[in-house]
């Protein structure tokens, strides 16, 4: 059942705060929305817009106010940061973003010592991983949005491809958000048959190589927010969706399964990272996240990606 009584605190008002703040207040799932930004102004003219659209949705308080906000959340959803300037590298930008973080989380948690703190900003994997260290909450309660978005993608291609409701469709993208992330091939069904399987039953499968089309819709996925950024400079309706649906797992003690960022451990070699797999999401935040049966070449890739974001995190000032 879900919380009608959910406050949720949303950290930096730009294009994904505040239209996840919008999707949430569609939802009806929070009965408090508060917005938190730098820019205080920005933070209540959004509150404002949002506000006078209250006798079209179910009941819901929503404000500005500074960390003292963050009181009585149950969740925190962060999605401030700075964005990569031209010229500038990767190194450089978690570095930047990693000093914004280290001057909110402990505000954040001065004021939510009992809150699951969701991380959005990127990169979202090495955040998550800082938030985890400066926080020194319980890894279960701090968690990223991680690959959720990247599988939603994932699985509305392949439904535009074989003409079949994404919502019946199951694949994930897993590993880290960004370019070293993958897919799981060996595992997409539809319908709980497996893609490969289903083929058979589609009306392309006189001339469908099935592993070649899954691995080109993949390609279409890594190279999603490229696109959507050259062509209106940010994406923001899908991830709101995609934290929408997170947060709704939380509320309502779903014991849903996600792609989230969480902290992998004794998998597959891997240790100490924050990477996006298939996870029980409920009231406590992480369940546990599931440790499933890749293919060799699977695991090659998601040891790879993992070892992507540990040189990062090693070369970064924490």
């Amino acid at each position: 059942m879900v919380n009608t009584q959910a406050k949720i605190a949303i950290v930096g008002v730009g294009n994904v705060g505040s239209t996840f703040a919008f999707s949430l207040m569609m939802r009806g799932i929070a009965r408090e929305i508060i917005l938190i930004d730098r820019d205080m102004k920005r933070a209540q003219g959004e509150c404002m817009d949002l506000n006078h659209g209250a006798s079209f949705v179910p009941p819901v308080k929503i404000y500005s106010q500074g960390y003292e906000g963050c009181q009585g959340a149950n969740i925190v959803v962060i999605t401030a940061g700075v964005r990569q300037l031209p010229g500038e590298t990767r190194i450089d930008l978690v570095n930047r973003n990693i000093d914004v973080f280290k001057e909110i989380i402990p505000k954040i948690v001065n004021y939510a010592k009992d809150a699951i703190l969701l991380v959005v900003s990127n990169p979202v994997d090495i955040l998550s991983y800082f938030t985890w260290k400066i926080s020194g909450l319980p890894s279960k309660r701090v968690i990223g949005s991680g690959t959720v978005l990247d599988s939603s993608r994932f699985r509305y291609l392949i439904s535009q491809y074989c003409q079949i409701d994404p919502r019946n469709i199951h694949a994930y993208v897993i590993g880290e958000h960004g370019d070293s992330e993958l897919p799981l091939l060996s595992s997409a069904n539809i319908g709980g048959m497996p893609f490969l399987n289903y083929c058979p039953f589609c009306f392309k499968f006189s001339h469908c190589n099935p592993q070649k089309e899954l691995e080109n819709i993949f390609k279409e996925v890594k190279n999603a927010a490229y696109k959507i950024i050259e062509a209106k400079g940010a994406t923001y309706y899908a991830i709101a969706l995609a934290l929408v649906r997170i947060v709704e797992a939380i509320l309502r003690n779903e014991n849903s399964l996600l792609p989230i960022s969480t902290l992998i451990y004794d998998y597959y070699g891997i240790d100490d990272v924050y990477l996006g797999m298939p996870s029980i999401v409920n009231a406590n935040g992480v369940e546990k996240f599931l440790r499933l049966d890749l293919s060799s070449q699977e695991e090659e890739q998601l040891r790879y990606s993992a070892n992507v974001l540990k040189e990062i995190i090693k070369k970064v000032n924490l």
